[in-house]
């Protein structure tokens, strides 16, 4: 009775792990603007009863920037350790290609030939990237089977 690792559809599974690695990008290398509570109060007439309800706008901001700041925290440190568990040439790879800051502008052909010492071949690269990516898949759950 054996392990057998799913088959996953390759382009779909590396758009989801290009688009987690770009949010990545986002959260990590952009500040996050606060929300602030308006102190300015509405020109519109508003016509209702009482709903027993109270709202907190400040209480509720507060929250959102609270809970905001540690989702993306978290997500960075989910996605980072993640890549550390990758084999090494793995690891370097994705961290040149797709975690650096600069990475926009950086294609994959300056990773495979510039930044590998010595530098490798275009399939070569493909494959160590196809391999990261199946395995960054599985790890952050972004994997997107093949339906039979």
């Amino acid at each position: 009775m054996g392990f057998e690792l799913p088959e996953l559809d390759r382009t779909a599974t590396q758009a989801a792990v290009e688009a987690h690695l770009e949010t990545y990008r986002l959260y990590k290398y952009l500040s996050f603007d606060e929300r602030e509570a308006s102190i300015t109060s509405s020109s519109e007439i508003r016509y209702h009863g009482p709903t027993n309800e109270t709202s907190d706008q400040t209480g509720n901001i507060a929250i959102y920037n609270v809970d905001q700041q540690r989702y993306r925290k978290e997500f960075c440190e989910r996605t980072e350790w993640a890549v550390k568990k990758l084999p090494t040439m793995e690891r370097f790879l994705i961290e040149e290609r797709y975690m650096s800051k600069d990475s926009e502008y950086i294609n994959d052909m300056n990773v495979y030939c510039f930044k590998f010492q010595p530098p490798i071949s275009h399939v070569k690269y493909a494959k160590i990237r196809w391999k990261a990516f199946y395995r960054l898949a599985l790890t952050l759950n972004l994997a997107i089977t093949v339906k039979n």
